[in-house]
């Protein structure tokens, strides 16, 4: 099984995640289910473009190898690596946001203060944690590169968007 297919899929929900963080609280408006999709879309879409950074970061080093077997095979299971820690990290947000939309008005307060507030600054270690399972599970030096660069990416989402769109607005 190749890790590539979970992980895109983490980083574009990240991404989108991403997005909404880079509008939230920029608007003062009751009614933005518009402006809160709009943003969440945008952060996608700046997200889809930075995961080429890795995606041709993984092919320059299957183009360039002389054993494209081997490599391949080390970046999977580098990126079985990579995948743990993130998988444990979303099901937190996931358990949080679970809290958030269905427990009463005070609970899901507390859910968001006690929960995502945290995960959402523990996101760089949580990055931090997968380029070192990917090392751990055997991944080496390719996979350490590969990771490293989509953790980059994944990063850059929030700021770039809110820079591109949002930075006028506080």
């Amino acid at each position: 099984m190749t890790p590539a297919i979970p992980l895109v899929l983490l980083a574009l929900v990240d991404a989108a995640f991403s997005g909404f963080r880079a509008y939230a609280g920029s608007d003062a408006r009751i009614r933005k289910h518009r402006a809160t999709t709009r943003a969440a879309l945008r952060g996608l879409a700046v997200g889809a473009v930075l995961l080429l950074a890795p995606t041709l970061t993984a092919a320059a080093l299957l183009l360039t190898t002389r054993d494209q077997a081997r490599t391949y095979n080390t970046l999977t299971v580098g990126g079985l690596g990579y995948l743990l820690p993130l998988t444990v990290y979303a099901t937190a947000v996931l358990l949080s946001l679970a809290a958030y939309f269905t427990l009463p008005f005070r609970a899901s307060t507390l859910a968001m203060v006690i929960g995502l507030g945290p995960l959402t600054l523990l996101r760089p270690f949580a990055i931090a944690a997968a380029c070192l399972g990917a090392i751990l599970n055997g991944g080496g030096g390719s996979a350490l590169l590969v990771g490293a660069t989509a953790g980059a990416a994944v990063l850059c989402v929030e700021p770039a968007v809110h820079r591109r769109w949002y930075h006028h607005v506080l």
